[in-house]
């Protein structure tokens, strides 16, 4: 079983939780990616789900996408690009969003714009999956809560999950373990304890 950890903008593979998480699963016996996104300052839709799609090759129910942030995007994109009959083990996005607040500068609003204006097939990606759950958190400084879990709620009929304090899931807030992403790759996976 294979597991693909796409990290968020301006993020690295060992930014944040991902070393954690990939230790965490390989114990379990999982193969766990966590591949270095393209040109991760200023993040381009085709470059990002190009470099997914090199990156995973086949894809098939043994296979689980973990994204942070923009990388939830990256997977959702990469996603509704598979053929229909295709069919992965599940989806876990930590910080995901369709709308974003408080961004920096004119420059970010400008990276961020494609992302958030460029049309999803929410259909094609529920097809692609069953297991679908999303992690916000309501002192997140990007991503509105409320607006948010309804989109994911009414786009993709996920599973939202609220996790108190955790901000953006970012080590700058100190959150550098999720067990809770752990825990629900084994319950998709048929291998919880």
């Amino acid at each position: 079983m294979r597991v693909f950890i796409v990290h968020r903008w301006d993020g690295t593979p060992q930014s944040d939780w991902y070393k954690w998480v990939r230790q965490e699963l390989e114990q379990t016996g999982f193969q766990v990616h966590v591949p270095r996104m393209p040109h991760t300052t200023t993040p381009k839709i085709q470059e990002w789900i190009s470099h997914l799609r090199k990156e995973v090759g086949t894809s098939d129910k043994d296979t689980y996408f973990i994204g942070h942030s923009i990388g939830c995007q990256a997977i959702m994109r990469y996603l509704e690009t598979l053929p229909t009959a295709a069919r992965i083990g599940g989806i876990i996005l930590v910080a995901g969003w369709f709308t974003l607040q408080n961004l920096e500068s004119k420059e970010m609003a400008a990276i961020a714009r494609p992302w958030l204006t460029t049309p999803i097939d929410f259909s094609q990606v529920r097809k692609k999956t069953n297991n679908i759950t999303v992690f916000l958190s309501p002192n997140d400084p990007y991503v509105n809560l409320k607006e948010n879990k309804a989109l994911f709620e009414r786009n993709l009929q996920a599973t939202v999950i609220i996790e108190k304090g955790k901000g953006h899931f970012t080590a700058g807030e100190r959150v550098t373990r999720v067990p809770e992403v752990v825990r629900e790759i084994k319950v998709f996976s048929g291998h919880s304890e």
